[in-house]
C-alpha cells in the first residue's frame, strides 16, 4: 500500500491513499427526498474525522446519492458493491431512518447484515443492529449506537466569543460530536492480505440508507482510541516566539484541545522565585506553548498563530521518535505516563490535614490539577462574576482550593508542587518525584506565625462572586478568618440573593465566620460596605447604570443606608478608597463612617487616608480584596483585627475590634507597633508639654519586604530599610511629641514602593496600620483648614448633582421607599448635616466658614 510521502523532517502529507472512498454511484437508488422533509441531507465529497468519503455521484448529484432499503422507493432485496482491493478496514457511513425503540422494541434490533466476500470465495458476516452499529439520525439524546461514530468530531467552542445564550456553555470549552446526517461504522478484516471482492447488503425491515463506504489501509483504527498526550510546542525563530500568543492547533483525523503558553523561565528560577505559592507572571508570548492530542497515527498536526501556518507534522512520526522539527516550529510529546495520585497536605505542627490552596505541574510547567478543579480556569479568559469551582488564578498559575485532600492524574518522575495557605504559612514549592505505581502523596506546610493565638483574627469584609459554603472553603484555604460576602447589584444582575440569611454561618472549628451582607452602590455618590445587617437595606443600588438599572432614579443616598445599618447593630465601611469619590465626605463629617478600606497600594488612596486623619477624624483602616474574579484570591488583601483580651473570635467581637480601629491590613506582611506603651487604634494621653514617646516597629512576611516606616501625619518621621529585600524588618527609634498628632506604621517594596502581586489587580505587597492617636494635654483634637475646604467643596458638588443633575420621578407621581413626602428634601438632609458638622468645626477653631 502506498506511504506517507516524506517531505522533509517530520513534514507530511497524509495521501488520500490511506483511505480510499468506493464509488457507490452506479448502485444508488434514492435520492434526498429518501430521508424526509425536514433532512439536510450532506453529499458529494465529504470528510468526516479526517476520512474521505463520496456521498453520490461526484457532479454531486441529489437525485440519486444513497443506497436506500425498505422505504418507499427503498429496495428490499440486497445490494452487492465490488470491492476488488486489500484493505484493513472497511468504514461505513450509514443512517437508521425508522425506529420504534420507544414503542416497545428491543435495543439490537437487525437492521442489516453485511456480507464481505474475499478474493479466495470466503464470506464473513456482520450483524447491523439499532443502537449498536447504526443508529437513528438526529438521535435522542442518549440514544447513540455503542459501535460507531457520529459523523461530526468532538469540538471545541469559539475561543474568545460567542452568542450570549451560550455564555455558561462556553466554559465546557469541549463539546461531544453529534451526527449531522451519518454513523460511521468501521469493520475490521480478519484477512487483510487478502482481496476483498464485494460487500452485499442485505436488509432486515427497518428503513436505513447507505450513504458512502471507504476503505482503510492504513494498519491502524479510524478513530483515536488513545486518550490525549502532552505535547510541547516551541518556535524556533526569535520573531515567531516573540510574537503575542494567538495559537491555534487543528488536528485532521483526531482531537486537540485550545493550546496554552507555558511559563518563560527554566524550573530552577521557578522554585528560587520568592513569590513561591503566590502565582508567578503569565507568558504572553507564543512560545513555548502546550497543547493535548489524540490522534490516529496518519493524522497531520497544524500549528498556526494569528492564523498564519507556521508549520505541520505527522502525528505517527511524533509518536515514535518523541518529538518532530520543522523550520518554523518543533513539537515534543511530553508524555512520560501518569498515575491515579491521592494527595494529602498536612499541617505539620497538627499532623492532620489542613484547608489549602495547591498547584501541580511538571518540570515544563504542564498543570495537572487534581480532579475537580480546572488546569487554566475557564481558559485563562476573565471570569468577573463567574464563580466556577474553587480555583484561583494567579497570573500563569491556577491553584485548587482543597480540604486538606485531593486526588487526581500526576506525571510519572518529577512533579513540582506549589501550596500555599494564606500569610502564616510557609508556602511549599518544590519537587517530588512520582514513581510508577504510586498512587499516595503526602505534603506538609508549616505554620511560622499565630496570629490568633495573640489575639489578632484575619477578614475579608469585601468579597463578591462566591457563594456561602465557596466562601467558606476558600476562606479556610487562605486562613482567613471573616469572609463579608456582599449581595450587590450591576445594573440588571442582582448577586447573592439566595445567600442572604440575616446572620453569621460559622465552619464546624468555630476558624471561620462567614456573613452574606450587602455592598450597597451609587456610581457618583460612592459605594458603602453594610456588615452585618439582619434585614436588607434596599434599594441595593440607585440612580441608574453601571451600578443600578437602566433609566432608574435616584432613590437613596450612602448616609441614609448606613443610618440603616447602624439602626440594625451593624458596621459601615467606606470601600476601596478614594472612588467614587462623591460622599464619603458626608459620612465622614456625620460620623457615619465606622471605618475606611484600602484594596490597593497607592499615593492617591495614602492622600485620601491621610487627609481625614489629618482633619481630626478617627477612621479604622481596613484591607479587602474586593474579589470579583478567580484571579483575585480572598484575603489576599485581608484585615487583621485585634480582639480584647480574652474575647472569643465571634462576628460581633471582630466587627466591634475594627469599629474600634485595632487593625491594620496586610497583603502579605504581618505588622506590630506600639507607642509609649500604646497599641495600635489606643489613645496615648500626654501631659500638656508634651514630651519623647519611644515607638517601635516590627514586620515580618513571608514575601521578601525592603522598608519599614513611622508616619506621623503622612510624613515619614522614622524608617529602616534593606535594600535586598528581608523577611523581618524592626525599628525602634524616640520621638518627641508636642501637639495632638497620630502615627502609623506601613511597610512595602523599596522607598515604600509596592512590589506586586500576580493577582488580576497587580496590588502591591504592602501593610499599614490603623493609627495611635496622641492626645497632649487633653481629649485628641486635630483640625486641617485644608481638609475642611475639602470636604466642603465635596458636599456641595453631591448637593448639586442630587439637585440638578440626579434622574428623579416628577414630584407626586410615586410613593418612595421612605414614604416622606418631600423625596428632594430627604435626599439632601445628610449633605446639610455634614456641611453644618464641617462648619462646626470651623468655629472651633476659630476661622470662619
Amino acid at each position: 500500500m502506498p506511504k506517507p510521502r516524506q517531505i522533509g523532517r517530520g513534514f507530511v502529507e497524509a495521501p488520500m491513499e490511506d483511505y480510499q472512498p468506493v464509488d457507490l454511484a452506479p448502485f444508488c437508488n434514492a435520492g434526498m427526498s429518501f430521508l424526509g422533509a425536514a433532512a439536510s441531507p450532506v453529499i458529494g465529497r465529504q470528510t468526516f474525522h479526517g476520512l474521505p468519503f463520496q456521498i453520490g455521484p461526484a457532479a454531486g448529484d441529489g437525485m440519486r446519492c444513497y443506497l436506500g432499503f425498505c422505504g418507499e422507493v427503498g429496495v428490499r432485496h440486497s445490494i452487492t458493491v465490488p470491492m476488488g482491493s486489500v484493505a484493513r478496514r472497511v468504514i461505513f457511513a450509514h443512517a437508521l431512518l425508522q425506529s420504534e425503540l420507544f414503542q416497545g422494541d428491543p435495543i439490537g434490533r437487525l437492521v442489516a447484515t453485511y456480507v464481505f466476500r474475499f478474493a479466495d470465495g470466503q464470506e464473513v458476516a456482520a450483524a447491523i443492529r439499532e443502537r449498536l452499529e447504526i443508529g437513528v439520525v438526529p438521535a435522542t439524546w442518549g440514544q447513540v449506537p455503542f459501535l460507531a461514530m457520529p459523523d461530526q468530531k468532538d469540538r471545541l467552542m469559539p475561543r474568545y466569543e460567542g452568542r450570549w445564550d451560550q455564555v455558561a456553555t462556553r466554559q465546557f470549552e469541549a463539546l461531544r460530536g453529534a451526527a449531522q446526517a451519518y454513523y460511521l461504522w468501521a469493520w475490521e478484516s480478519p484477512h487483510p492480505e487478502q482481496a476483498l471482492e464485494s460487500v452485499t447488503i442485505r436488509p432486515a425491515d427497518r428503513k436505513f440508507l447507505v450513504a458512502g463506504i471507504t476503505l482503510g489501509h492504513a494498519d491502524e483504527p479510524p478513530f483515536p482510541r488513545e486518550g490525549a498526550r502532552d505535547v510541547r510546542i516551541s518556535l524556533p525563530r526569535a520573531e515567531d516566539a516573540r510574537a503575542g500568543f494567538q495559537m491555534e492547533v487543528e488536528v485532521d483525523r483526531g482531537v486537540a484541545t485550545f493550546p496554552f503558553p507555558l511559563p518563560e523561565r527554566p524550573e530552577e528560577a521557578f522554585l528560587r522565585d520568592p513569590m513561591a505559592g503566590w502565582g508567578e507572571g503569565q507568558n504572553d508570548k507564543a512560545s513555548p506553548a502546550h497543547v493535548r492530542i489524540a490522534a490516529i497515527p496518519s493524522a497531520t498536526v497544524t500549528v498556526r498563530n494569528a492564523g498564519e501556518e507556521l508549520g505541520k507534522a505527522h502525528w505517527g512520526d511524533l509518536m515514535a521518535s518523541g518529538g518532530v522539527q520543522t523550520p518554523r516550529v518543533h513539537l515534543e510529546l511530553m508524555d512520560r505516563g501518569k498515575n491515579w495520585v491521592h494527595v494529602t497536605v498536612l499541617d505539620d505542627q497538627t499532623g492532620r490535614p489542613v484547608p489549602c490552596r495547591v498547584h501541580f505541574r511538571s518540570p515544563e510547567g504542564i498543570p495537572y490539577q487534581p480532579c475537580g478543579h480546572h488546569d487554566r480556569v475557564n481558559s485563562n479568559l476573565e471570569t468577573f462574576f463567574f464563580d466556577v469551582g474553587g480555583d484561583a488564578r494567579l497570573g500563569q498559575i491556577t491553584y485548587a482550593y482543597i480540604d486538606g485532600k485531593c486526588q487526581g492524574w500526576l506525571p510519572r518522575g518529577e512533579v513540582i508542587v506549589d501550596v500555599a495557605r494564606g500569610f502564616e504559612y510557609e508556602p511549599l514549592r518544590t519537587k517530588v518525584r512520582i514513581e510508577p505505581g504510586q498512587r499516595e502523596l503526602t505534603l506538609r506546610i508549616r505554620r511560622w506565625a499565630d496570629q490568633n493565638a495573640q489575639g489578632w483574627y484575619s477578614g475579608d469584609p469585601h468579597v463578591h462572586a462566591v457563594g456561602l459554603t465557596g466562601a467558606h472553603r476558600e476562606a479556610q484555604g487562605e486562613d482567613v478568618n471573616f469572609v463579608n460576602l456582599m449581595a450587590t447589584q450591576l445594573g440588571h444582575l442582582f448577586t447573592n440573593t439566595e445567600d442572604f440569611t440575616g446572620r453569621p454561618t460559622t465552619s464546624n472549628d468555630g476558624r471561620t465566620i462567614v456573613y452574606c451582607s450587602q455592598e450597597n452602590r451609587q456610581h457618583m455618590l460612592g459605594h458603602l460596605s453594610l456588615l452585618g445587617l439582619k434585614e436588607p437595606v434596599m434599594p441595593w443600588c440607585s440612580g441608574g447604570p453601571g451600578e443600578a438599572e437602566m433609566g432608574g432614579t435616584l432613590e437613596e443616598v450612602m448616609s441614609h443606608w448606613a443610618d440603616a445599618c447602624h439602626a440594625q447593630g451593624g458596621t459601615v465601611i467606606i470601600p476601596h478608597i478614594p472612588n467614587p469619590n462623591g460622599e464619603p465626605a458626608v459620612l465622614i463629617a456625620t460620623g457615619r463612617a465606622d471605618a475606611m478600606e484600602m484594596v490597593a497600594h497607592g499615593a492617591y488612596q495614602h492622600l485620601e487616608y491621610y487627609r481625614y486623619l489629618n482633619g481630626g477624624y478617627r477612621l479604622p483602616l481596613v484591607g479587602g480584596t474586593d474579589k470579583m474574579y478567580n484571579s483575585v484570591p480572598i484575603g489576599i488583601c485581608r484585615t487583621y483585627a485585634r480582639l480584647a483580651d480574652g474575647e472569643p473570635f465571634t462576628y460581633e467581637n471582630w466587627s466591634a475590634a475594627v469599629r474600634a480601629g485595632r487593625t491594620f491590613l496586610s497583603c502579605g506582611p504581618l505588622l506590630r507597633f506600639t507607642a509609649g506603651g500604646a497599641r495600635i487604634g489606643d489613645t496615648l494621653n500626654l501631659p500638656g508639654i508634651g514630651g519623647a514617646v519611644e515607638v517601635e516597629a516590627t514586620a515580618e512576611s513571608i514575601f521578601p519586604i525592603h522598608t519599614l516606616q513611622i508616619v506621623r501625619e503622612g510624613r515619614v518621621v522614622a524608617s529602616t530599610e534593606e535594600a535586598g529585600g528581608a523577611r523581618r524588618l524592626h525599628l525602634k527609634a524616640s520621638l518627641k511629641l508636642g501637639r495632638h498628632t497620630w502615627l502609623a506604621a506601613r511597610c512595602g517594596g523599596p522607598d515604600y514602593t509596592a512590589i506586586p502581586h500576580h493577582d488580576a489587580w497587580r496590588r502591591g505587597i504592602f501593610a499599614h496600620t490603623s493609627p495611635i492617636y496622641v492626645a497632649v494635654g487633653g481629649e485628641w483634637w486635630m483640625f486641617s483648614r485644608e481638609t475642611a475646604q475639602y470636604m466642603l467643596t465635596l458636599i456641595g458638588g453631591g448637593l448639586d448633582y442630587v439637585r440638578h443633575v440626579a434622574p428623579h420621578h416628577p414630584p407626586g407621581s410615586v410613593t418612595h421607599h421612605h414614604g416622606q413626602h418631600d423625596h428632594l428634601g430627604y435626599l439632601e438632609r445628610p449633605f446639610h448635616e455634614a456641611r453644618e458638622a464641617v462648619r462646626q468645626r470651623l468655629n472651633r477653631a476659630g476661622l470662619a466658614p
